[in-house]
């Protein structure tokens, strides 16, 4: 880079921005790897050179020698050969108008001349040179050399030719003289002076106007003059009177044998008649008087119309303040003094004033000559420009091409000088950075303070991805190490891409995780990604689930084609399907069931989609359901029969049913529906299970059968019922006795020694007996059992005396009572 020169005064006033060098502070090595990296040397390189050389902007690599613009004493030979290209420049004309062969003292200077542009020639095979597209310094000998020789090589080479001694070597040829004009082509170092000039805010900008148009129209005029003179000397001496100057008579003195006059004399009638002509004030005087001066006349005046127009223009220019050079000038002007008046640092000064001079040399501030041109002509110009750059992204890498264009179209350009830093540590970041040309740094600084640099971000790097996708702190500094160019994306712009496409979010942070451990080395940043993965994961089922839910087709379809999973679930378990089952949506559920989505997935409370369906009543959801050939697969069917029995929900019941459920299912205490049904006294819930195929003969962890139950309940409907679908059942059981089936019938009960209120250490054990069918006779089958000798009656256990064996329930417990107790 170049080098900003800041001088101030005892009032602390600035006068010049120059060229930013950079000055920056960096870790361990890293201030002289700044300057490595801008000169482009390596390390070997480094090494066989003093530090004093590497800031001098010299370098010799394995290729030869490279010289940096910015060197100061190719600056000093730079001014010293504008001297020189001054010199060619007005000489030129002159030698070709007045000279056929120079004098010896004029040759000798000539020849000094031709020697110092040679050498110049060869210098520009060695000086490094800035790029017009990405603005980095170019240090390469290769394409150093392949732009010199496809500019200006030829045009300069022949310039320095020894065409006076060519000329006279061939006869003196008057057409190998004409070759001299291609000199001229030096007067483009007195332009780049002159545009250096506008630039420094020291010269008094009108007045460095000024002096270039003068010297504009001098130089014009100067020409035009030795083209006159050279017109008159083509005639033949005994032409003389038919040229201008010939035929020129002033006051009494008269041109006669012009040839003969003193040289200033004639060159100074010449720009007398060069200037008249231009300013077309001419007093009749001087005129043209053969044919090839009248020519040559319009074809000046013609010209002369034209630079007329030219000066007039940049004159009004310069009191309208309209030009490009002079806002900037008037920009640079009003940050002078705001720094100066806010006291600002030296190194916030010079970066201030490298971006100013880099937006004004640069061309990447023109984008805004583009705002008035449709955005759909804007996208298809920044899809040309920056595309490549975003393709080759690792971040962006398997990424759809849709989304990459929306990437391309909102990014911007920007360009940063070395030093620069774009990004602290722990800063909140709200953009999103993509290399396209240049070398960044990213430093991390420990608690001591200390700097270390984590890695290198060459082109195709991206920073900023981890702050802006996990909502954390940015964990490193990023700084520039040589001028950068760079395109940003805004967090608001990237964020609303990504809603849109789903599954290139998750393929950047598939990326992201993959490079976490070469890139960042930190395995703190792959659980904040992971996290964040999840994170989305979870919001975009919920946002999956939310179309489901209200039933909007439309948007879930664009969620499902735009990447998302319908097979997600969220933090419930709960899958599309199921919102759209237990809502009734047919149309979302035909359609996921065509993603092929899991129909008999189950969520955290064991419901499947079927079972939603079901139990919100939607049967059409529910036959579509089963004809795909969903399940319910309830986790313990048995209880939630039973809980449903409890509640009394006969519809939902008979659904379940429908749908091929068990009626026989069991809870924990070994109880079907149809226990709890004959127990409740729920007449219905009872018949829709025995038309079920529920079975009144299995028996629960107490040996109660449903019949039993209904008994206890009093239910006489109950019971009848349950005894007709008893005889129903036994009836159907094939290859079984009468006599299996009496005892079927049969109940028993357990009689105990001993009163239900005696203490538990006084207990003793019992029998089991089938119950007859008088009172009397399992009284003395009871005593003759136990030994028990003065039974007088059985008592339930709520001492609740028996007094007919009808009372007795199948598996009761009974206890024997004494005349003593």
């Amino acid at each position: 880079m170049g080098r900003g020169n800041s001088n101030a005064n005892s009032g602390g006033e600035e006068y010049e921005v120059d060229d930013l060098r950079d000055k920056i502070k960096s870790s361990r090595g890293s201030r002289f790897a700044l300057i490595e990296n801008e000169l482009g040397l390596d390390s070997s390189a480094r090494r066989r050179f003093s530090r004093q050389s590497v800031i001098n902007g010299i370098k010799d690599l394995s290729q030869g020698l490279v010289i940096h613009p910015e060197n100061r004493w190719y600056r000093a030979w730079e001014k010293f050969i504008l001297i020189w290209a001054l010199y060619s420049s007005f000489f030129t004309p002159f030698e070709f108008g007045f000279f056929r062969g120079l004098p010896r003292n004029l040759f000798f200077l000539d020849i000094a001349g031709q020697a110092a542009f040679l050498f110049d020639i060869i210098l520009q095979f060695f000086v490094a040179y800035r790029d017009s597209q990405t603005y980095r310094m170019v240090y390469k000998r290769t394409p150093i050399a392949l732009r010199y020789i496809k500019s200006h090589f030829i045009i300069d080479f022949l310039g320095c030719m020894p065409w006076d001694i060519i000329y006279k070597a061939v006869g003196r040829k008057e057409v190998v003289r004409y070759l001299l004009w291609i000199r001229l082509s030096r007067v483009r170092k007195l332009t780049k002076f002159f545009q250096n000039m506008e630039k420094d805010i020291r010269i008094n900008y009108l007045f460095t106007r000024i002096v270039k148009l003068i010297a504009v129209e001098l130089y014009c005029t100067h020409t035009a003059a030795c083209i006159f003179y050279y017109l008159a000397t083509t005639m033949p001496p005994e032409k003389e009177g038919y040229t201008w100057i010939g035929n020129l008579q002033l006051g009494d003195y008269h041109y006669i044998s012009f040839r003969d006059i003193d040289l200033w004399k004639r060159y100074t009638t010449s720009m007398y008649f060069a200037i008249v002509t231009m300013a077309t004030v001419g007093y009749g005087d001087v005129h043209a008087v053969n044919v090839r001066e009248m020519i040559f006349i319009m074809i000046y005046v013609s010209f002369d119309m034209i630079l007329g127009a030219y000066l007039i223009g940049n004159m009004t220019a310069l009191i309208v303040k309209g030009s490009k050079t002079e806002r900037y000038r008037d920009k640079m002007t009003d940050l002078m003094k705001y720094m100066n008046r806010n006291r600002l640092g030296k190194d916030i000064r010079n970066q201030i004033k490298g971006h100013l001079r880099l937006q004004y040399e640069s061309s990447y501030t023109d984008a805004a000559v583009l705002q008035d041109i449709p955005i759909s002509i804007r996208a298809k110009i920044s899809q040309s420009l920056y595309k490549f750059y975003i393709e080759n992204v690792n971040l962006f890498k398997g990424c759809s091409a849709e989304f990459i264009n929306q990437i391309v179209t909102r990014v911007h350009e920007e360009f940063f000088l070395p030093g620069e830093v774009i990004m602290e540590q722990g800063n909140a970041v709200d953009q999103l950075y993509f290399v396209c040309h240049g070398v960044l740094e990213e430093v991390g600084i420990a608690k001591d303070g200390m700097e270390e640099t984590i890695s290198l971000l060459e082109p195709y790097s991206e920073f900023g991805i981890i702050s802006i996708l996990c909502n954390i702190p940015q964990p490193y500094t990023v700084r520039v190490c040589e001028l950068c160019r760079l395109l940003r994306i805004d967090k608001q712009s990237f964020s609303n891409i990504l809603e849109v496409y789903f599954h290139d979010g998750r393929r950047i942070l598939t990326n992201l995780l993959e490079g976490t451990e070469s890139a960042f080395r930190m395995k703190q940043l792959e659980s904040d990604i992971a996290s964040h993965i999840a994170k989305q994961e979870a919001e975009l089922a919920l946002r999956v689930n939310s179309a489901a839910y209200y039933g909007d087709l439309q948007q879930l379809k664009n969620l499902i084609r735009a990447g998302a999973d319908p097979n997600k679930k969220d933090y419930d378990g709960r899958s599309p399907l199921h919102l759209a089952a237990s809502r009734g949506y047919e149309d979302i559920a035909q359609f996921l069931m065509q993603e092929g989505v899991d129909i008999d997935a189950a969520d955290n409370f064991g419901n499947t989609p079927l079972l939603e369906a079901i139990k919100s009543g939607h049967e059409r959801v529910a036959s579509l359901l089963v004809k795909e050939g969903a399940s319910l697969k309830i986790d313990n069917a048995g209880s939630f029969l039973c809980m449903v029995v409890v509640k009394g929900d006969s519809d939902l019941l008979r659904r379940l049913l429908d749908t091929g459920i068990d009626p026989n299912s069991r809870d924990y205490d070994q109880r079907t529906p149809l226990h709890v049904a004959a127990s409740q006294g729920i007449y219905l819930m009872a018949k829709l299970l025995l038309d079920a195929g529920a079975s009144v003969l299995l028996k629960d962890r107490w040996g109660n059968t449903p019949i039993d139950e209904g008994r206890i309940s009093g239910n006489k409907s109950m019971i009848n019922l349950l005894e007709e679908a008893k005889s129903a059942q036994l009836s159907e059981l094939p290859g079984v006795s009468q006599e299996i089936t009496d005892k079927k019938q049969r109940r028993k009960c357990t009689v105990f020694p001993f009163h239900p209120w005696e203490p538990k250490d006084a207990r003793k054990c019992g029998v089991v007996l089938w119950i007859p069918d008088r009172i009397e006779k399992l009284i003395r089958e009871a005593s003759k059992q136990l030994n028990f000798s003065s039974c007088i009656c059985l008592l339930s256990e709520d001492a609740g005396k028996i007094l007919d064996v009808d009372m007795i329930s199948d598996g009761q417990k009974l206890y024997m009572m004494s005349e003593t107790d």
